[in-house]
């Protein structure tokens, strides 16, 4: 039984909500997003709510009731206020810009490494050394952070690298050396 499913979800004024078949567009100030659901749900729009309605009482349908629902209520989010992540960068010498959309970082290699500006997301720079990936879908946002982050994990002994903003690295302690006897 799906609790999260059966929930309605909410939208304002300024957010258009279309259901075309099984495909679902919600467009709002930010954007324009749009989802193609399964025959397992029915989606059906009252009074600026959106409502789910599985098709039969199986399990894996009640699966993709709470599926569905959690998407669609990202995307309604999504093109009103926007999904963002912060990406920190770490070491001496660590540093990023800027370039015609791409970011460049030297994070400690021999050459810089470029990353492709991705349609629909935004970087932002702060202070050198953070990076705001911002866009309106959520997963896409969650992908190209990851994305970034996968260049130079952090690493478990100084903590040099790339990591969300609020992440903690756990340090390991170095080589202890032998005592002579």
């Amino acid at each position: 039984m799906s609790r999260i499913g059966k929930l309605p979800i909410e939208f304002n004024d300024n957010i258009t909500v279309s259901v075309e078949g099984s495909v679902i567009k919600v467009s709002g100030p930010k954007g324009e997003l749009s989802l193609d659901t399964r025959d397992n749900v029915k989606l059906r729009i009252e009074d600026k709510k959106i409502f789910l309605d599985k098709r039969s009482n199986l399990s894996q349908d009640d699966a993709y009731q709470g599926l569905y629902r959690a998407l669609i209520n990202n995307m309604v989010i999504g093109v009103s206020e926007g999904f963002s992540k912060e990406l920190e960068i770490r070491g001496i010498g660590y540093r990023v810009a800027l370039e015609n959309g791409n970011l460049v970082l030297n994070v400690g290699f021999s050459h810089s490494v470029t990353v492709q500006k991705v349609e629909g997301i935004e970087f932002e720079i702060i202070e050198n050394n953070f990076i705001k990936v911002s866009g309106v879908d959520k997963q896409l946002v969650g992908q190209v952070a990851a994305n970034i982050r996968s260049i130079r994990k952090p690493e478990p002994y100084k903590g040099k690298g790339i990591r969300y903003k609020d992440e903690e690295v756990i340090k390991k302690a170095g080589k202890s050396a032998k005592v002579a006897k």
